[in-house]
């Protein structure tokens, strides 16, 4: 059975805003922390509009320095839909990278990695066909944001 590849369309591209890391202490797995999504910018051939002052980031930093990203928010379009995302993945490198960016040093993104699997939900016919569709990212740490670009896996 020949199988078709898939195939990674880009949606856009994402700058997340960040409020300050609330550190919880450690979890039954590791460090936990939540890390408040207050706004930013969606911009790509797809989708075009503002990162919403609703969601988080739910992270579990295990001891091998890997983080484990669990966010949800919202973005709503230009034209007015609004979108859910919800967003999973790991980052992880070298330690001195990993520090790097906790100190909030812009550090080159091929460093280290940081990879992620999304879902968006709309109720807006006008973009239903993110209902049907699984996303993929690659992403950036910076100081107050995360950037992060959307592909469609067709």
């Amino acid at each position: 059975m020949n199988l078709p590849e898939p195939k990674l369309e880009h949606v856009c591209n994402l700058e997340v805003t960040l409020d300050p890391i609330r550190e919880m202490g450690s979890g039954r797995a590791g460090q936990r922390r939540i890390i408040p999504i207050v706004g930013g910018v969606v911009r790509g051939p797809q989708l075009s509009g503002k990162i919403l002052n609703v969601g988080a980031d739910w992270q579990t930093v295990f001891d091998d320095g890997l983080a484990e990203l669990d966010t949800r928010y919202a973005m709503e379009t230009d034209d007015g839909a609004v979108i859910e995302i919800i967003n999973y993945g790991y980052r992880h490198g070298p330690t001195d990278v990993i520090e790097a960016i906790a100190r909030g040093e812009d550090v080159a993104p091929d460093s280290y990695y940081m990879r992620t699997h999304a879902r968006l939900e709309t109720g807006d016919a006008r973009y239903a066909w993110v209902n049907r569709i699984l996303f993929v990212g690659v992403g950036a740490r910076a100081k107050q944001a995360v950037h992060l670009k959307l592909y469609a896996v067709r």
